[in-house]
């Protein structure tokens, strides 16, 4: 049963240190997304790993894979229009939509509606969850809802009237980061196939690429808060 999701002010996580003496990937700058990862602690599941994709498909379907969505297209160059892709899954083809709704709010109004909020910050939450257990991050399989999970997000709320101008263009100025994490994606992919084979012949994950991985995902998703106007602070360039 998929469980309700809860309001957006949550608490942050402390670190948690596994039995092979490794801390939790818990390293974040300020900001008021926050992304935790606490490795796995015992050997690698090898046999769920080798199927890891096809395990992933229900999650998929609600919460999408490693990419963002909503994208401008040319139609056989007779116009442009948007569309939604695969990517973001059913539950965020939602939060898409609604954070049309919260641009106006905010940009007539300086203030989002706080049940859209609510609504993102769960989608979110279960797509940390998700990405991390498609990227062999995590072995345990996900909840489907708003559960207790290895991997974790921190929503920190925004206090007073939100930023109208950095709104209002917030398509332009997310150019940059959109165009890194695109980057970051595809060396993401590529690394964590790597990682597959060689959990597969050692049963472990180079802690190398695992670091790079959990980078990525604490990137990545600062950035789709931020596109998705939860945040008016703009995601650094880091990996921490």
């Amino acid at each position: 049963m998929i469980s309700g999701f809860r309001g957006a002010r949550l608490v942050p996580i402390q670190p948690v240190h596994s039995t092979k003496g490794h801390s939790a990937y818990d390293r974040r700058v300020p900001y008021p997304i926050s992304i935790d990862v606490q490795p796995p602690r015992t050997s690698r599941d090898r046999l769920t790993v080798a199927f890891r994709i096809i395990l992933a498909i229900p999650h998929l379907l609600l919460v999408g894979a490693v990419g963002m969505g909503f994208a401008l297209h040319s139609s056989r160059g007779d116009g442009s229009g948007s569309s939604f892709g695969g990517e973001t899954g059913l539950l965020g083809a939602v939060a898409y939509i609604l954070a049309i709704v919260t641009w106006f709010a905010i940009v007539i109004g300086s203030r989002d509606i706080p049940a859209i909020r609510q609504y993102t910050v769960f989608y979110l939450r279960w797509r940390v969850r998700a990405l991390a257990y498609l990227m062999l991050l995590q072995d345990a399989y996900p909840p489907f809802g708003d559960d207790a999970y290895p991997a974790s997000l921190t929503f920190v709320e925004p206090e007073g009237p939100r930023r109208r101008l950095s709104v209002g263009f917030r398509l332009i100025l997310i150019i940059p980061q959109l165009i890194v994490v695109g980057l970051l994606t595809i060396a993401w992919w590529v690394t964590s196939f790597v990682a597959w084979l060689a959990i597969l012949f050692t049963g472990r994950y180079p802690e190398g690429l695992y670091r790079f991985g959990v980078g990525v995902l604490r990137w990545f998703l600062r950035v789709e808060a931020y596109l998705l106007l939860l945040v008016d602070e703009y995601p650094p360039f880091s990996f921490e």
